[in-house]
């Protein structure tokens, strides 16, 4: 039975030169993403990688975004998202999270993130 299939990449870490602040460009930071993306299965069963969605490529789509320089982690989300959609068409859902895990705010214990879902 065809259904709708989840492929799921979990606390990626990169370290980045991102955010408002001149320090982190300067200095760094470290970010963890957290990405799920669903297509509808053509096929009740999946024999090939081309049935599916290579998580390795959506690594490599995440990897480079993030050695890309942003401000803000929205624009990050909402890039990845595009990118992923150009490359994988058939994609219905995407849902990513990305953290700052040590954000540059005194006194602040945690981390800082954004979450985006959309649905095609």
């Amino acid at each position: 039975m065809a259904g709708l299939m989840t492929i799921q990449l979990e606390h990626l870490r990169f370290i980045g030169y991102h955010g408002l602040y001149a320090e982190e460009k300067k200095t760094g930071n470290e970010f963890e993403v957290n990405l799920s993306v669903s297509f509808y299965l053509q096929t009740d069963s999946i024999n090939d990688i081309s049935e599916t969605i290579n998580y390795t490529a959506l690594y490599e789509l995440v990897k480079i975004e993030m050695q890309l320089s942003n401000e803000l982690l929205e624009t990050f989300a909402l890039s990845i998202s595009r990118k992923i959609k150009t490359s994988f068409p058939g994609v219905k859902i995407i849902e990513i999270t990305i953290s700052k895990l040590h954000p540059p705010i005194e006194k602040f214990i945690g981390n800082v993130g954004v979450n985006y879902k959309v649905e095609y």
